[in-house]
Formats: C-alpha cells, sequence, structure tokens
C-alpha cells in the first residue's frame, strides 16, 4: 500500500514544462485519487481508496518537502503509532449524525457493529481546474448511514495557493439536508488532520485510544524523543492545554529529525456554525476543528445539537497553511483577519 500511494506521488511531480511555475490538479478516478502538484513538486492528493470509510487529502506536504501528516494506516512507517485507524491525512466528517458514527468508521470495525456506523462515499468529480497561482477541485460525496439511508449530499470546493513559503488549502464544504440531520453534541468532529509523529506533543503521557482492530485500548506513553509540537490557539493558549478550548486559529509548530522547523495552522471563518470553534486538538496527533461540540467541551455550555433541516444546506469555511518556517501570532491574526474579509 505505501508503495502504490508513493508511486502516485512520484508520477504527480513528473509534470515537466506543463507543472512547472503553476498549480497542476490532475484527476485520476479510475486510480481513485486526484493529484495536486505546485511547481512539478506534490503537494497532496485527494484519494478514496477502498480502504477507508470517506475521502481524504493525503499526504500534505510543505514547500521543501516536509511531509507532516502520519503514514499510517496508508502508507505506514517504523515507530508510528497504529492508533485510530480512521486518522488519516485530512478529512472533513463527524461523530454523531442522526445517532451515526461518520467519524470513528473503518476497516477495522467489525461487521456485527457496522450498522452504528455512517460511510462517506465519493460521488463524482465535478470540475478541476489548474492555475500559475492556484488550482481548484469541487467534487460530491454522500452521507450514507450504516443502515443505508442516504441523509447528506456534500458538495467540497478546495482551492490549492501557492506563496512563498508556504502553501494554503481553503476547503469550502457545503451540506445539503436528504433529510433532516441532527449533529448530536459530540467531541469527534468536525474537520480532522493526524500528524506526523514528530509533531506530536512531548508533553503527551498516553491514555484511552483506539487500537488497530476498531476497539477502545488503553495505551500507555511511546517513547517519542523526536516529538516536538506545541500548539497555540489565537487566545493565548499553548500546548495540551489547547484541547477544549475555543479560538478563531490553532497552529502546530515543530520540528522534524533533521532539525527542520515547521508549523501548520487551521482557521476558522466568521460565518461558520458554531464559530468561534472548539479545537479537537490532541497531543498524540490529532488536530482538528470541531464547531458542533459544546457541552462535551464545556460541561457548562449549553448542549448544541445542530440541524440541518431537509432541503436546507448549511456551509462550512475553513483555511489551512503549512509554513515551511515558524510563524507568529501576529502573522497569524493578519491571516485570520484576511480570510474572514475574503469569505464576505
Amino acid at each position: 500500500m505505501r508503495r502504490l500511494f508513493m508511486a502516485g506521488l512520484v508520477a504527480a511531480g513528473l509534470g515537466g514544462a506543463m507543472a512547472s511555475a503553476q498549480v497542476k490538479v490532475t484527476p485520476n478516478e479510475e486510480a481513485r485519487r486526484v493529484d495536486v502538484t505546485i511547481d512539478g513538486k506534490a503537494f497532496t492528493s485527494y484519494v478514496w481508496p477502498t480502504s477507508l470509510m470517506k475521502p481524504v487529502l493525503y499526504p500534505l506536504i510543505t514547500d521543501d518537502g516536509i511531509t507532516v501528516t502520519r503514514g499510517y494506516p496508508l502508507a505506514p512507517l517504523p515507530g508510528e503509532r497504529v492508533d485510530h485507524p480512521h486518522h488519516a491525512g485530512m478529512w472533513f466528517n463527524y461523530g454523531n449524525a442522526n445517532g451515526f458514527d461518520f467519524w470513528n468508521n473503518s476497516d477495522a470495525i467489525p461487521a456485527e457493529e457496522k450498522h452504528k456506523y455512517g460511510t462517506i462515499r465519493q460521488v463524482g468529480i465535478v470540475s478541476s481546474k489548474s492555475g500559475k497561482d492556484s488550482g481548484e477541485l469541487v467534487v460530491d460525496s454522500i452521507w450514507q448511514t450504516g443502515e443505508g439511508k442516504d441523509i447528506l449530499k456534500q458538495r467540497t470546493r478546495y482551492v490549492f495557493r501557492k506563496r512563498k513559503g508556504a502553501r494554503v488549502i481553503d476547503q469550502q464544504v457545503t451540506l445539503e439536508a436528504l433529510d433532516q440531520v441532527v449533529f448530536n453534541d459530540d467531541k469527534e468532529g468536525l474537520l480532522g488532520m493526524r500528524v506526523a509523529s514528530w509533531l506530536e506533543s512531548p508533553e503527551e503521557k498516553g491514555g484511552i485510544f483506539m487500537d488497530a482492530n476498531g476497539k477502545p485500548t488503553k495505551v500507555d506513553a511511546v517513547p517519542n524523543s523526536t516529538a516536538t509540537g506545541v500548539y497555540q490557539t489565537s487566545e493565548g493558549v499553548t500546548g495540551v492545554k489547547v484541547w477544549a478550548t475555543r479560538g478563531r486559529w490553532c497552529s502546530l509548530t515543530g520540528h522534524n529529525p533533521e532539525g527542520k522547523t515547521v508549523s501548520l495552522a487551521m482557521f476558522d471563518e466568521p460565518e461558520n456554525p458554531g464559530y468561534p470553534t472548539y479545537w479537537h486538538a490532541r497531543g498524540y496527533g490529532l488536530f482538528a476543528a470541531n464547531p458542533l461540540g459544546a457541552s462535551i467541551f464545556d460541561p457548562k455550555a449549553a448542549k448544541f445539537s445542530y440541524t440541518i433541516e431537509k432541503g436546507k444546506t448549511a456551509t462550512f469555511n475553513y483555511r489551512v497553511i503549512l509554513y515551511s518556517q515558524a510563524t507568529t501570532a501576529d502573522a497569524l491574526n493578519r491571516e485570520a483577519d484576511a480570510f474572514a474579509a475574503e469569505s464576505k
């Protein structure tokens, strides 16, 4: 499996003169992927392998070639954790929509338990476009319950941008309810990313994780001498204390074993439901924005059951930036302001 995915990335980077000085978006539906390159170098791929229960962006690579996402489960690397087999690349889904768990579903779930889970099924590529400084991909998918009922139509528009020293993903998700859909207050959501082991927190002490068989298992703290990741939010919260706090952005900064420092940042948008989002950011490498949980994060908060009535839509806009160096709170605040202004 690792050979298959890496071969796709190598092929994506061989665009020659056509790929030079541009953002190139190349669909390959037969291979169940769309490759994105910048100046002929791999950035990410939108993939929907049969082993996953939702489409994802995988891997994510900085402009100087540093992969910031975990390899497991698609292309495992030596020494990586093998918990949470549903954490692959970057994804969008939720843990409790009409009582079905779309977040935790994976091919590790036993057949007799599958009826409790939901799947996000790739329907088709609506459009793709390459360009000098940005490229675009629009795709459709369907949220289907474990009972085989379609409850949501999802249209996702990705805009991939290049900048000096950074790569940007703008993701707009529009959900159309095919029936009334209630997103019950739950910690498992909404936009998630699983980062490389060196971006884990040195403060991580272990806990209850989902193992490779899809079962909750107590996992002791693992020796990870390469862990250097530090979270920070727009509200000045840092480290593992970020979990269950709110903010309009959150960053994760660390350096790989070769000493290369990177920062990842997620930005919420003021018109999004539940703004400013709670951060479901864990020291073991889960980096997620969840605006649809409330009392699950803060016992003093009112329960938040976000509902989309049949025939109605809801739209979520997020920006994700991969910086090839450390960034600052001032710079991230300016970026958040610019993102909010662009989204109006």
